[in-house]
């Protein structure tokens, strides 16, 4: 199983940027998504989620109103738009797989970086 997030990258405040996470080695359709991030000397928070279908969603209050998550399962992607980006967004962000929503999320990507210039 492989998740590969990307779209990271420099903005600066009030900007938008995408993520995207690509996944392969898993049927895609039967795994729940989220994402999460670290920011430095920070732990890792939750941020975002979305069940199979991608008709159920949730989000972190932090991030409420200006970031959505969405899949494209024919595609194996799930993405990440985040709005209004504010410099508290900084952090490396990962893409997470679980297989069923009381089950630890069991596969994560390798990272990437949303830096946020005020």
């Amino acid at each position: 199983v492989q998740l590969q997030a990307f779209g990271g990258g420099l903005a600066q405040a009030g900007d938008s940027l995408r993520l995207s996470c690509a996944a392969s080695g898993l049927t895609f359709s039967s795994y729940r998504m989220g994402w999460f991030r670290q920011a430095p000397g920070k732990e890792r928070e939750f941020v975002a989620n979305i069940d199979r279908g991608g008709g159920r969603t949730d989000y972190a209050d932090s991030v409420k109103g200006r970031f959505a998550i969405s899949r494209d399962n024919a595609k194996k992607m799930v993405f990440l738009q985040m709005n209004d980006l504010k410099p508290e967004d900084t952090a490396v962000y990962y893409c997470a797989a679980r297989s069923i929503l009381s089950a630890p999320y069991a596969y994560w990507g390798q990272g990437t970086l949303v830096t946020v210039s005020s």
